[in-house]
């Protein structure tokens, strides 16, 4: 059994002071590097996703350029490749990442499996060829992209176990929604105490 870590989109953006910004983002942010620094050999692999929207496009309909957003189809410019905003936040370690994923080049994504690596590599391929059967979610946000990228998770035959005590999402009644939803579907609820 091969255990990977999914790190979704912890990014100056979604943390407090961002485009997009997170409650309780920025100590999600450091309790992964916690995490990551008290159990260093609990992962076979990590994967860190980031939203990476281009800032020249309103991304597929994904940014709402000329309308105001309805914050669940379109949303306020984030994110913008090559800008801080797009940046992992600073509490993040990146030393443990083994793979840099990016999502949401000229088109809406919330899935990590949406994105590919630098080199073009995508998730599912990633988890096939690294004997990746287990998978803790950690990140943000609860009811968007750690959502989505934990359903296609489950869907790709994955073990899940979501560390509730290091993800945050938009709001509470749609974060529990979906959290429930997850749990349906077969994900795990657990914290990063259940970490070994």
């Amino acid at each position: 059994m091969t255990r990977a870590l999914f790190i979704i989109d912890v990014q100056n953006d979604f943390t407090e002071g961002g485009a997009l910004a997170v409650e309780g983002g920025a100590a999600v942010a450091s309790g992964i590097t916690s995490l990551l620094e008290q159990h260093p050999d609990a992962y076979g692999f990590v994967y860190a996703s980031r939203d990476w929207h281009e800032g020249h496009t309103d991304n597929g309909g994904h940014f709402a350029l000329d309308a105001e957003p309805d914050y669940r189809t379109t949303w306020p410019v984030h994110c913008v490749a090559g800008t801080v905003g797009a940046e992992y936040h600073p509490e993040l370690s990146t030393d443990a990442i083994t793979h840099h994923i990016r999502k949401g080049e000229g088109i809406p994504a919330y899935s990590i499996f949406e994105g590919v690596t630098e080199n073009g590599e995508t998730v599912g391929a990633l988890l096939a060829e690294h004997g990746v059967t287990d998978i803790d979610v950690v990140g943000l946000a609860t009811d968007h992209c750690v959502r989505a990228s934990t359903l296609d998770a489950i869907e790709h035959g994955q073990h899940v176990r979501i560390l509730t005590d290091l993800i945050a999402g938009v709001a509470e009644e749609t974060s529990t929604a979906a959290l429930a939803e997850l749990a349906h579907a077969g994900a795990v609820l657990a914290t990063s105490e259940s970490v070994s």
